[in-house]
């Protein structure tokens, strides 16, 4: 398997967790669900923790990562969703091996 993955952690601010995930419906869903380098991706919320969000994201490749940030709508992502989240993401590059019911 020559595949990328990130699994990524934000830290919203109190009780900005619904806020967060609308600023993601609106600049991220729709351009995660049109790339076919974005082979698998969950967004999740932590049962433990109402500011938590997690995400995992498989790409096709080691590249695809990079250019997905480099789109125009991500610096708008980012710029919308900056005031609403406690500090940087904590993001784990991954390499996954083996999925079930995935392209491997």
């Amino acid at each position: 398997m020559n595949k990328a993955a990130l699994l990524i952690m934000h830290k919203t601010l109190p009780g900005k967790r619904d806020e967060v995930r609308q600023v993601w419906e609106r600049h991220l869903m729709p351009n995660i669900a049109g790339n076919p380098a974005h082979e698998a991706y969950f967004y999740c919320y932590d049962d433990n923790d109402p500011d938590v969000i997690c995400a995992f994201q498989q790409y096709r490749d080691r590249v695809a990562p990079q250019d997905f940030i480099k789109a125009p709508w991500y610096a708008a992502y980012i710029k919308e969703v900056t005031p609403l989240i406690a500090g940087e993401p904590e993001v784990r590059a991954v390499t996954p091996v083996w999925a079930k019911g995935g392209s491997n």
